[in-house]
């Protein structure tokens, strides 16, 4: 790969993980949009390896805290934070891991990777987070999260599984339609996309080890950076904003994209 096709794709990953725009739809659209190939497995194990790095980083205490209980948790001690809070990310993570094997076993995932899929679940999921966003209530806090909203978040994880839709997106308009303030959803659904990003990771790389040589690992490592740091970058940027401005300038991003994309798609 050219460093130019990495870095459209690195940064692209990175800047659109986080933000609930879908990476996934955006990083499908590279082919269609360009004369640019596909990038490979390999590729998108390392942009994934790079955007976990950045969330880990920037949500370290809470990270360290989930780290340190999951040996209560694996004991069935769920009676400290931290145990609590890597129970309860364990338990989001189960629907997206279930239906993802699903539909990739079946083919399903490859056969939905077309532009309009992507351009109609843009549209559509811009229009319930903002419907969400605007007429849920924000009383609740990250510290506030139960076992029921932990399933119910969950599932909305696994119907981001459709490219286009946004796993971020799915997750905070499930969380704000719970009740939660717009920060505090966004502070849970980056926590619940480190072992769903993890597992994704895990997944990926098992199938690409066998066939990786030295020049897609040197193509990898620049790949990871470079969405290490538009990943770190993105994040910072919104969780400040999100405390002053809410998801509507996301909404009319995704609209527009996707109309756009509706307009290729039918021609």
């Amino acid at each position: 790969m050219t460093l130019a096709h990495l870095f459209l794709v690195a940064v692209l990953q990175g800047i659109t993980e986080f933000l609930p725009v879908s990476s996934s739809g955006h990083l499908a659209l590279i082919p269609y949009l360009t004369t640019l190939p596909d990038q490979g497995q390999t590729i998108d194990v390392a942009v994934h390896v790079g955007t976990l790095g950045a969330v880990v980083l920037f949500f370290w205490r809470d990270v360290r805290m989930g780290l340190a209980g999951v040996p209560r948790m694996l004991t069935g001690r769920i009676d400290t934070p931290g145990a609590r809070l890597a129970f309860l990310l364990a338990i989001a993570t189960i629907p997206a891991i279930a239906i993802g094997l699903v539909l990739k076993l079946t083919g399903l995932n490859d056969a939905m990777r077309s532009v309009k899929v992507i351009a109609w679940t843009m549209i559509l999921f811009g229009l319930v987070l903002y419907w969400v966003d605007h007429k849920g209530a924000s009383e609740k806090k990250a510290d506030d999260w139960t076992l029921r909203d932990a399933i119910i978040m969950g599932l909305w994880q696994a119907l981001a599984l459709i490219p286009g839709t946004s796993r971020s997106g799915a997750t905070i308009s499930g969380a704000r339609a719970l009740g939660y303030a717009r920060h505090d959803a966004a502070k849970l659904s980056m926590l619940m996309s480190i072992p769903t990003i993890f597992a994704s990771g895990v997944l990926l790389g098992s199938e690409v080890v066998a066939t990786a040589n030295m020049q897609v690992a040197k193509d990898g490592a620049i790949a990871a950076v470079l969405a290490f740091v538009s990943a770190l970058l993105a994040l910072s940027l919104m969780m400040r904003l999100l405390r002053s401005v809410s998801f509507t300038p996301y909404v009319i991003y995704r609209i527009a994209l996707g109309a756009v994309l509706l307009f290729i798609a039918y021609q």
